[in-house]
Parts: structure tokens; C-alpha cells; sequence
């Protein structure tokens, strides 16, 4: 079944990025309790693992990209529904809605505790076991390892901000998951640059996998990237990469992450 819930790539540098909300496939005995719109997938970080196998082939990376929905469990929640963020509600392990507030379960159909337990067991699990076995690999190869967690969001979500999004939004959760002069040398980058709005631990500072495994101190750095999808989809064909746009976004996110790796190379290499 572990095979099944996402695609692993082993590659021989120190960076592994993880894709952990790309995943499209509803299993089958979830897929009956959802509502119309559930099955929508709405909240889906779309075609985010076509956008960066380049880059990790590139790179020489290490990638895992889950295969399942977020919506059987989310990865990047913590298992016990501990909040990510102290000044904002966040959204649990496995939802009960979407972003915008509609109901993902038919009425008498959303999972009960027993439910909740074996999603996390069967879905959850499995992926972060080979993301930690992945992490300490590559620490035990390289001395250290260099996470980038990569997502994407709506560039509207009314229910969780008015005002929209920049197009990149770099997490280090408050400067706590990474090493700062490996923040500050990714972000200048991001900054530096006139096309593409950006922020440094805004809204999205990071959720509970680039708190939980980042840990400078041990040797094991996380930085997320929250990118904007009207910045690589295609405006007219749904939830499609849009050639034109994923090249240009790309390049870009390609020095960032080349950035991240050159600065832990001078200091760890």
C-alpha cells in the first residue's frame, strides 16, 4: 500500500524536497462520503510536483510527492490536531471542510474517532516515516540535510485572506526551521527580484513539517515555499501548468533552492 500513497526519487545531493499536498487519487472507501464538492479537490497544491521534478533532477534532489489527497489525511498537520499557529485557527489532520468553509462529508457521513485514527495510521504515516528515514540519510551522508517543502495556494481564499496572497511566500517558521544565513541569502534572492511579489514568514510561515523536522542545531534545515497558482497554472485550462508561466516561475524557484544549497555548501561542505 506505501508504495501506492506516493513517489519517492532518491537522488545523491543533500536536498530533499517534499510535495506533500499534490496529491490527486481519493481511495476508495473515502471517496463515497464526500460531497460534491470534496471530490472537487479543491484545496489541492496543484501540478506542484511536475513543476519541481526539473529542478530536482537538475539538482541531483531527493523528492517524495504523495499520490493520496490531502483530504484522507493531511501531511502537513500535525497527527495529534496541535495548532501550527498560535494567533490563527488552522485546519486539522483530516478536514472536515474546505478552505472556504464547505462541507468536504455528506451529512452523517464525516469520520468518527476510529476513522480519524486509522487515516492517520494509514495515510499519514507512511509518509512521514520515509521522510524521516530520507532526512537522516542524507545527514548521515552529507553531515547535514537540506528540506524544502514545496506547496502552492489559490491566489484567492477570501476565508483565510481578504486582501489575496504575494505570488512566493517563504517559511522558516519565524526563523526557528533553518539556519538564518541560509533564510536571508533564499530570501534576498526572492527580493531581489521585480516580477514576483514575495514575503518572508507572512501568512505562511511554515506547517507541521517544516516545524517538526527543521532543526538547525542538528543539522536537518526546512524552509517552505507557499507558491501563488495563477503564477505557473494555465488561466484558461483548469488546474493545468501553463508551459510559458511553470518556465519562468520555475527559473526562478531553481535559484532559490540553488541558493539554499551553494550557502549550506560553504558552511557544512
Amino acid at each position: 500500500m506505501t508504495a501506492a500513497l506516493f513517489d519517492f526519487v532518491e537522488g545523491p545531493s543533500p536536498l530533499l524536497i517534499s510535495s506533500p499536498h499534490s496529491g490527486t487519487s481519493i481511495p476508495a472507501e473515502i471517496a463515497p462520503t464526500l460531497t460534491e464538492t470534496g471530490r472537487t479537490l479543491v484545496d489541492t497544491d496543484w501540478q506542484v510536483e511536475k513543476l519541481y521534478a526539473p529542478i530536482a533532477a537538475r539538482l541531483g534532489a531527493s523528492m517524495i510527492s504523495a499520490k493520496t489527497t490531502r483530504y484522507a489525511a493531511d501531511l502537513n498537520r500535525s497527527p495529534d490536531n496541535r495548532s501550527l499557529y498560535s494567533e490563527r485557527r488552522v485546519s486539522s489532520v483530516v478536514a472536515p471542510e474546505t478552505f472556504d468553509g464547505k462541507a468536504l462529508y455528506l451529512q452523517g457521513r464525516a469520520p468518527d474517532a476510529a476513522e480519524l485514527s486509522r487515516r492517520i495510521e494509514t495515510y499519514w504515516q507512511p509518509y512521514h516515516d520515509k521522510l524521516r528515514t530520507a532526512l537522516e540519510t542524507i545527514r548521515a551522508r552529507h553531515g547535514y540535510a537540506l528540506l524544502w517543502d514545496a506547496h502552492s495556494i489559490r491566489a484567492q481564499v477570501p476565508a483565510l485572506a481578504a486582501m489575496g496572497f504575494p505570488v512566493l511566500n517563504i517559511g522558516t517558521a519565524g526563523g526557528a526551521s533553518c539556519d538564518p544565513g541560509l533564510q536571508d541569502a533564499v530570501y534576498s534572492v526572492a527580493a531581489r527580484q521585480e516580477v514576483y511579489s514575495s514575503v518572508l514568514n507572512g501568512f505562511f510561515k511554515g506547517g507541521y513539517i517544516t516545524q517538526h523536522y527543521g532543526a538547525p542545531k542538528s543539522g536537518i534545515h526546512a524552509i517552505q515555499l507557499e507558491l501563488r497558482q495563477d503564477a505557473y497554472l494555465d488561466p484558461v485550462l483548469e488546474n493545468a501548468l501553463s508551459d510559458e508561466s511553470a518556465a519562468a516561475i520555475r527559473d526562478l524557484i531553481l535559484r532559490l533552492v540553488t541558493t539554499y544549497c551553494e550557502g549550506a555548501a560553504e558552511t557544512w561542505g
